[in-house]
């Protein structure tokens, strides 16, 4: 008798590249934390100059500020992100086969508002204080809520969208968007003057890492297999 073909090895690719780029992502946040908890001098400088200089142009260019606030306050809000991802979540609960997708996206979202918010409470870092405000925000202001939930948010929604093999068209369409979200929020922030820049480079550097985290789980493999594909 011939001996049985051997089975290949389960792939896990995928979740040890996540592991590996969250290691490093989290390197990342936690010196940018270290250095806006310790104050370090330098970065607390470059942060001075260019809130002060956007702080300038916002002030003297009324149509662009009033753009800003529209798209800060509306477009890429948390909450309006965060809807976006219960509307994806509904609809993988609606293909009925992909609960379980359904449920890591809401939860992975939950869970990095707890981050944000707990990191928020920790570090207590002070927003710009301008005489002539063009905005106002609440709570401390490392790191940025809104790049964070936007990183968070578009990251999730595009890795599933290339777990399921979405067609060249529409997967640069989202790309696109995300990009345009990401940056566009961080850019509004720091232009109305409710962040420093080291707070929105903390939200994404956060926010990447959420997202790798949530990847790493996803694709854990389960039983000797990969993780569930998202139907």
């Amino acid at each position: 008798m011939h001996p049985a073909p051997t089975q290949p090895p389960p792939r896990t690719r995928p979740h040890r590249d996540g592991v590996r780029v969250a290691a490093v992502l989290a390197a990342c946040c936690a010196l940018l934390t270290a250095l806006v908890v310790l104050r370090w001098r330098p970065l607390l400088d470059l942060d001075g100059d260019i809130s002060i200089a956007t702080h300038r142009w916002a002030v003297s260019d009324h149509g662009v500020t009033h753009a800003f606030r529209i798209l800060t306050d509306w477009v890429w809000d948390p909450l309006t992100m965060r809807l976006v991802c219960l509307a994806a979540a509904v609809w993988l609960v609606w293909r009925r086969a992909a609960w379980w997708t359904a449920l890591w996206l809401a939860v992975t979202v939950a869970l990095a508002t707890l981050l944000q918010q707990g990191l928020k409470t920790a570090v207590a870092r002070p927003r710009p204080v301008w005489p002539d405000p063009v905005d106002h925000a609440h709570y401390a202001a490392f790191p940025s809520g809104h790049a964070m939930t936007a990183t968070v948010v578009c990251g999730l929604l595009l890795w599933l969208l290339h777990r399921r093999g979405a067609g060249r068209a529409l997967w640069r369409t989202a790309v696109a968007v995300a990009a345009v979200s990401v940056a566009g929020v961080g850019l509004t922030r720091v232009w109305l003057g409710v962040h420093w820049p080291s707070d929105v480079l903390g939200g994404w550097l956060l926010g990447a890492l959420v997202v790798a985290v949530a990847v790493a789980v996803y694709e854990w493999p389960r039983g000797g297999r990969p993780g569930p594909s998202p139907r």
